[in-house]
């Protein structure tokens, strides 16, 4: 391994240390000829993951970019920044060790982003069901605020004014307008 300091080529392990769960290997060095000390780390070349974009592209997956859209649909919520980094590596993971596939489109991804957000925070749940699914009216907004809600309410075996913990509640809902007169019956626009 070359030396970081002054380029030689030699260099002793002092210590070896498994990280990232067992998928990468730290070690510490120290070069022969100038003594400085330096770290390493080893990890698995893994094959490529590519991603299909809509408009037919392939470019190389990036775990930030899903990071990325997981702090914009969670902005201002009260989500841990852990959760979603965790949230973004088994999301990566998953793509990675499900198949043998190598690529992927982006619609997998969000159904795969959605159906997390949706187990972690209804409202940040709906921000990226909205950019994702291109919501083009308040009725179709409205209409997936209406599944997730009703899709709780199954889950929980209850009928309540609220999913609880993941944001959503139809007291919500009633209060800005969008209760149970539908915003289609007047119009579209809630006018």
């Amino acid at each position: 391994m070359r030396c970081v300091y002054c380029g030689h080529t030699d260099s002793r392990v002092l210590e070896t240390r498994v990280a990232d769960d067992g998928s990468t290997i730290r070690r510490r060095r120290e070069c022969l000829k100038c003594g400085q000390r330096f770290t390493t780390f080893e990890k698995i070349d893994e094959m490529p993951l590519w991603v299909i974009k809509k408009d037919g592209r392939r470019e190389l997956f990036n775990s930030r970019k899903v990071l990325e859209g997981l702090l914009r649909a969670c902005e201002k919520r009260p989500v841990p920044y852990e959760r979603l980094e965790q949230m973004s590596e088994e999301i990566e993971k998953s793509f990675r060790q499900g198949s043998l596939q190598r690529e992927i489109s982006t619609g997998e991804i969000g159904e795969r982003v959605m159906d997390m957000l949706k187990d972690l925070d209804g409202v940040a749940y709906v921000r990226f069901a909205s950019v994702y699914r291109e919501f083009k009216d308040i009725g179709t907004f409205l209409d997936e605020i209406k599944r997730l809600l009703e899709n709780g309410q199954k889950e929980n075996g209850q009928k309540e004014s609220g999913l609880g913990e993941n944001g959503l509640g139809e007291s919500g809902l009633k209060e800005s307008g969008l209760g149970e007169n539908d915003q289609r019956e007047n119009g579209g626009n809630g006018l």
